[in-house]
C-alpha cells in the first residue's frame, strides 16, 4: 500500500493547504490510505468537529490528535460519533474515544492506526506509552490482522521517539513522530522493516515560530514578558509528512520518503 502521513495541521493556513493539495495528491500518487494529525487545526489549539469534517472531506481517512486532543470542548462529544478520529492511547483513562482503530483500505486490506503520547518534557504525566502500546501490537500482528500498522508517537524528545521506533521495529509498518512542528531528515527503514521518521513536521506556515505568528513568541523570548496570546501564522503553508510503501504480505515498509508540498520549504515527495 501507499500510505501518506501528514504532520500537525496548524490553524487556518494548515487547513487550507490540506484542502488545496490533498485531493490532488491522492490521485497523482495513487494513495491507498491517508492519516493526518489534526490536533492544532483549530486556532492552533485542538480540533473542532467542524474542522475535523473539513479535513476528512479533503481526503483524510483517519485523524490523530495529541496532548491538545480536547482543547476544543466539542471534541469530547464529537469523537464518540466519528470513528475516523483517534486520540492518544495513554491519555486519561476516562477520556472519550479510542487510542487505536482498525480501518478498511482498498482491496479488502486493513490498516491499524495507533497514537501514543510521550512522557519526556511533556507538561502532563501521561501513562507509559511503551506498556500501553504493547497489547495493541500483540493483538494486531503486522501482515496478519492488519496489512499495515501506523504508529503516531506524539512527544517532545527525539530520543523517546527513536526508542519507540526501535521498540516497534518488526511489528509496525511506520512509526512517525509528531508534536514539535519541525520536520526531521532521518527517514529510514529500520532493521525489522519498520519505516521511521522522528518528526513529520507541521502542515502550516513556516515563516513563524512553530506555526505561531512570530511577534508574540519573539517578544517573550527577548523580554521574558507576555503581552498577547499566541495566534497561528496565516501565510502560505507547507504540507509536511512522510510517504511509506508497504508490503501487503508482511506489512513491512519497502520505502519511506519525506513529503513537503507548497509553501516556503524545499519541496520533496515521490
Amino acid at each position: 500500500m501507499k500510505i501518506l502521513f501528514l504532520g500537525d495541521v496548524m490553524g487556518r493556513a494548515g487547513r487550507a493547504a490540506v484542502q488545496e493539495h490533498l485531493p490532488r495528491l491522492r490521485k497523482e500518487w495513487r494513495l491507498d490510505f491517508v492519516v493526518v494529525n489534526g490536533e492544532n487545526a483549530s486556532n492552533g489549539m485542538g480540533l473542532s468537529g467542524e474542522h475535523a469534517k473539513l479535513l476528512l472531506e479533503a481526503g483524510a481517512d483517519c485523524l490523530t490528535l495529541g496532548d491538545h486532543a480536547f482543547d476544543q470542548k466539542d471534541m469530547l462529544q464529537f469523537i464518540e460519533t466519528e470513528p475516523r478520529i483517534v486520540r492518544p492511547l495513554n491519555y486519561a483513562k476516562g477520556a472519550p474515544g479510542r487510542g487505536h482503530r482498525l480501518y478498511a483500505a482498498p482491496g479488502g486490506r486493513k490498516v491499524l492506526v495507533v497514537q501514543v503520547l510521550g512522557q519526556v518534557f511533556m507538561k502532563r504525566p501521561f501513562d507509559d506509552p511503551f506498556s500501553a502500546i504493547e497489547p495493541v501490537l500483540k493483538s494486531h500482528p503486522r501482515g496478519g490482522q492488519a496489512q499495515a500498522v501506523i504508529v503516531d508517537m506524539h512527544c517532545e524528545a527525539t530520543s523517546e521517539k527513536m526508542a519507540m521506533g526501535h521498540y516497534c521495529d518488526g511489528r509496525a509498518s511506520l512509526v512517525v513522530g509528531t508534536h514539535t512542528h519541525v520536520p526531521t531528515a532521518d527517514a529510514q527503514v529500520l532493521a525489522g522493516g519498520t519505516g521511521y521518521l522522528s518528526d513529520a513536521g507541521m502542515c502550516g506556515d513556516y515563516d513563524s515560530v512553530i506555526g505561531m505568528d512570530k511577534k508574540e513568541p519573539m517578544r517573550r523570548f527577548i523580554t521574558g514578558m507576555a503581552k498577547a496570546r499566541f495566534t497561528p501564522a496565516t501565510g502560505e503553508a507547507t504540507l509536511s509528512g512522510v510517504l511509506v510503501e508497504t508490503d501487503d504480505r508482511t506489512g513491512a515498509a519497502n520505502s519511506v520518503r519525506m513529503v513537503r508540498v507548497g509553501g516556503r520549504l524545499e519541496q520533496a515527495g515521490p
